[in-house]
């Protein structure tokens, strides 16, 4: 499915390009920062699916829908929940509300992919359920059900299992991607969690079995976004 991603903030790109390279059925068209670019690049390319914001300079997201010709699936990506009505008024497949999880994201695309054959129901990316890890000089092998918690410690990094510990050169943003698209999430610029793990949160720390994992200043977002979405 080829998409384009029209918002004239830049940072909105790098935050679904980054969602969208955790999907390996998903290819990038072009980027458009206005409705007008987004026009001229329909005209030449094709688009299955457009990320769309709303507020726009000169021509909004919805202005542009009402101009369109091609019938592209559409994503609104905007942070004024109060236009969600007009948006499905319009016919658009989801409306993602600014910041969105990478769960949340995928839940939308979910919803416009179409079945590959008429026995399937939705096309997703197949979900790992193990990879392995290099630590103790040894290769092993770890099941992502078994993770409670990852550390970062110096030069090393600390994979903390239901039974064991294991102590890896393998840095902590490798292990972030890598568990992406599952139930992880990172709270903290040293710590990323098992977010099924979780015991209790309380102040700035959270409990998972007898373990006690910070919470980063510039991360709260992130888990505030997290229980938003559940």
């Amino acid at each position: 499915m080829k998409y384009c991603i029209v918002d004239d903030e830049p940072i909105a790109h790098r935050i679904i390009e980054g969602y969208c390279k955790n999907l390996s059925y998903l290819e990038k068209t072009g980027n458009c920062y206005d409705a007008f670019e987004a026009i001229q690049l329909m005209n030449n390319h094709v688009v299955d699916l457009i990320f769309l914001d709303i507020n726009m300079p000169e021509l909004s997201g919805f202005d542009l829908l009402k101009t369109m010709q091609k019938n592209p699936k559409i994503i609104v990506t905007s942070a004024y929940k109060e236009f969600a009505l007009e948006g499905y008024e319009l016919n658009i497949s989801d409306y993602l509300l600014k910041p969105f999880s990478f769960q949340r994201f995928l839940k939308a695309i979910n919803k416009v992919i179409e079945p590959k054959n008429p026995t399937s129901s939705l096309l997703i990316e197949k979900k790992k359920t193990s990879f392995f890890l290099k630590g103790d000089k040894k290769i092993h092998q770890i099941h992502i059900d078994d993770i409670l918690f990852i550390e970062a410690s110096g030069n090393y990094t600390k994979v903390f299992l239901t039974e064991e510990m294991i102590i890896s050169h393998q840095k902590i943003s490798s292990l972030e991607k890598l568990l992406a698209s599952s139930n992880f999430l990172r709270v903290h610029k040293s710590f990323i969690i098992a977010t099924n793990k979780i015991k209790v949160i309380e102040g700035n720390r959270i409990t998972i079995n007898s373990h006690f994992i910070p919470i980063g200043q510039t991360y709260k977002h992130r888990l505030k976004q997290f229980f938003q979405n559940e």
